[in-house]
């Protein structure tokens, strides 16, 4: 029978927020943080557990990342090959982390943002310090495996490591509604402030940070403000500022050059070319003169950026330039946020290790507890086979007088003769006296003869000695935390004096950089553009010599000052504006630069209408004329605007500006208005009536529906005349009628 179909109502909102909370705690705790135990994402420590497992060990050849990442797709991770490649990398870049877990094989990508080669071509392998200090006694049940995704496999739900990874390769992830950001730090201060917890639990932050000084980024540089730091490590926290480390070399000629040999953490990748483009747009726009050359000689060797100086610039203040304008000095957000005990925390430096140091003696405990185990069973097994070796010659009897395995263990256990043929009477009874355990009397059972040789009697006993001197050892440690901490420190001490350090990054209460911009010298230009955009200035002195050549050739000739702003008007209606001072300034013969490499205008969608400079506006009235006749006066202190594009006046859809012009506002000053079947009306230019900007304006000429608007002049005092079927009309001699009229066929 089928069963009846069961509608459950609930609250959508109320499953959506179920949903959500899970997906996201998903996200959280299981993709994007680390845990605070052994500092690795699910994906770092499940990349591990698999090359481990695989024995891809320092010792053993490299083997493919594709085969790496295939198995750990298909066992442990269960998402995308790419997201578990990208982890493989980032562990093998020493550039990016402090202390490398993985050593890579083949080009596994630059400091300078090159990507590494597809997974097909590179290889890898554990590092030397990732196996003995990550993953050594996963045999000793130090942590507990968990089942995979699909239940055919187990995983460690956390990684036996043995120093304070989170700290000392720092962690970068962004997860729902949380990101943890975190330094790396010195693998040997580090150390030293675990070993100085231990030795004092009650240690504060302030003390703390007289062993882990700060940060210590595998690029280098200078950390600036060391005073922000105790509060930083106090709350988990704050924000870190770094700079690249600057060297200042002498060059033939009196010269000088600047060298960055060390860069900012913060530009590794794509920044470095994005920095290298903000220097060269500080040349190009001005703001420094001081730089003749940039070029990045950059190597295996290290960072090499070299800028070379012009005779007698001011490096300081260059230098504080470019801590102001470019990443040469950058912030590093810091937010120490992982998994601690199942829910993500925002932990100081003192807490971090605390629970490192826990999980420290939680490991320890469980090793040893497994050491001890398999010590007492040796024990037990080792006093069995020399008491057997006492009583051999009765133990051979037994077993020549039994049927069975089964007859020959109940009487050595338990001492049941009844089924075992004696040869010796008195033998039976000494057999009767035996109590071996199960497990002395299997050793017994599987015991070999040439055991019975004397030396092999006397190695025996040895053995036996040292099992003895180990289970007194282990119950020690076992049993006192101080032993214990003995030998946590002890095994810390070994990895320090192997793979500690110096100190890269600097750390120091650096001035702020202070730039001060100097002062531009006003002075007269002339402003210069040819008919296919190319702009530059000359001085005013420059264009009066070659005035006669200057007219002829440029489209534009306005003369200004050097502080001033250009502004061009477009047909579409928007109005760019450029600063004089970011156009090339040189000789009569230059030949400029493009205008739309230097403002918003693109000269392949747009016409210019009007070129004039701000200074020239202001104080003045601009006619705007658009295609449907519609025409207004605006002020030109509306065009005083600090953006770059602006709408200049408003246009309707399939509307084009044909004319903006500054007014003279003189009596006589009068507009025409042309259509394309060359008709024609003249009016004053004082009926047009003053608008703002937004405005579209007032209708200037009434314009047949089978005609269009062609041309709109302004009028002043001179005399211009115009071509028409190849007759001339002077504009001037026109009719004057008023505004809004049909006017004369021509």
């Amino acid at each position: 029978m089928q069963e009846k179909e069961q509608i459950i109502r609930t609250e959508y909102s109320e499953l959506m927020q179920k949903s959500y909370i899970d997906y996201a705690m998903s996200v959280i705790i299981a993709r994007a943080l680390p845990d605070v135990r052994d500092g690795l994402k699910p994906v770092q420590r499940r990349t591990l557990y698999d090359m481990h497992e695989l024995g891809i060990r320092y010792d053993r050849p490299y083997r493919k990342c594709a085969r790496i990442v295939g198995d750990t797709m298909g066992k442990y991770h269960p998402h995308g090959d790419s997201s578990i490649y990208e982890a493989l990398v980032v562990m093998a870049q020493d550039f990016k982390k402090g202390l490398p877990l993985v050593d890579g094989h083949g080009n596994f990508g630059s400091i300078e943002g090159d990507g590494a080669a597809a997974m097909r071509y590179t290889e890898a392998r554990l590092q030397k310090i990732t196996q003995e200090a990550y993953l050594a006694d996963l045999d000793k049940d130090v942590v507990d495996f968990v089942p995979n995704f699909d239940e055919t496999e187990k995983e460690p739900s956390v990684l036996p490591v043995k120093v304070p990874n989170l700290l000392i390769n720092g962690a970068e992830g962004i997860a729902v509604g949380m990101a943890t950001s975190i330094p790396p730090h010195n693998f040997s201060e580090v150390i030293d402030g675990v070993k100085a917890y231990m030795k004092n639990p009650d240690i504060t932050t302030e003390e703390m940070v007289e062993h882990i000084k700060g940060p210590d980024f595998p690029t280098g540089g200078i950390v600036v403000n060391q005073s922000d730091l105790l509060h930083i490590y106090e709350t988990g926290a704050g924000k870190i500022k770094i700079r690249g480390k600057v060297e200042i070399e002498q060059v033939k000629g009196g010269r000088q050059r600047l060298v960055i040999t060390e860069i900012p953490y913060t530009m590794v990748g794509a920044n470095i070319g994005k920095f290298l483009m903000d220097v060269y747009n500080l040349t190009e726009t001005r703001k420094t003169n001081d730089i003749v050359d940039i070029s990045n000689q950059s190597s295996k060797e290290g960072i090499r950026i070299v800028l070379d100086l012009k005779k007698g610039a001011d490096v300081e203040n260059l230098c504080n330039l470019l801590y102001k304008k470019t990443r040469l000095e950058d912030t590093f957000g810091v937010n120490m946020l992982a998994v601690a005990e199942g829910r993500p925390e925002t932990m100081g430096l003192v807490p971090i290790i605390r629970h490192h140091v826990n999980f420290q003696y939680e490991l320890a405990t469980r090793k040893y507890n497994t050491l001890l185990a398999k010590e007492l069973e040796k024990k037990e097994v080792q006093e069995g086979l020399i008491k057997a070796c006492d009583v051999i010659d009765l133990i051979i009897e037994i077993l020549r007088g039994s049927k069975n395995i089964r007859d020959a263990k109940d009487c050595l256990m338990n001492g049941n003769t009844g089924k075992i043929e004696f040869r010796y009477k008195g033998s039976e009874a000494d057999a009767r006296q035996l109590c071996f355990t199960e497990r002395q009397a299997t050793a017994i059972l599987e015991m070999r003869l040439y055991k019975l040789i004397g030396l092999e009697i006397e190695a025996l006993m040895k053995e036996h000695e040292t099992t003895l001197s180990n289970i007194a050892k282990y119950e020690e440690i076992l049993g006192s935390r101080t032993a214990m901490a003995k030998v946590i420190i002890k095994e810390l001490n070994r990895f320090q004096k192997e793979y500690g350090r110096e100190r890269r990054t600097a750390i120091e209460n650096a001035a702020e950089a202070v730039y001060e911009e100097k002062k531009v010298e006003e002075m007269p230009v002339v402003l210069l553009m040819d008919r296919f955009g190319y702009v530059k200035t000359v001085d005013a002195s420059t264009y009066e010599r070659n005035k006669e050549a200057a007219d002829a050739e440029n489209k534009y000739v306005i003369s200004c000052m050097n502080t001033d702003r250009l502004c061009i008007f477009t047909d579409k209606g928007q109005m760019h504006t450029v600063k004089i001072l970011d156009l090339p300034h040189g000789k009569f013969r230059d030949k400029g630069t493009p205008l739309d490499n230097i403002s918003n205008y693109n000269s392949n969608e747009e016409a210019m209408v009007c070129v004039s400079n701000l200074g020239g506006l202001l104080g003045r009235k601009l006619l705007f004329a658009s295609s449907s006749g519609m025409l207004k006066q605006v002020r030109g202190e509306e065009f005083d605007v600090s953006k770059r594009t602006v709408a200049a006046t408003k246009l309707n859809e399939g509307e084009r500006l044909l004319l903006v012009q500054i007014l003279e506002e003189t009596e006589e000053e009068s507009i025409v208005m042309q259509t394309e079947k060359n008709m024609f009306l003249r009016f004053l230019a004082s009926d047009v009536p003053e608008k703002k900007k937004g405005a579209i304006g007032v209708r200037g000429m009434k314009i047949d529906e089978k005609d269009k608007l062609s041309a709109v002049y302004l009028l002043g005092a001179e005399e211009k005349t115009i071509t028409v079927k190849e007759k001339e009309i002077a504009l001037y001699r026109l009719r004057l009628a008023n505004r809004d009229g049909k006017g004369v066929k021509k």
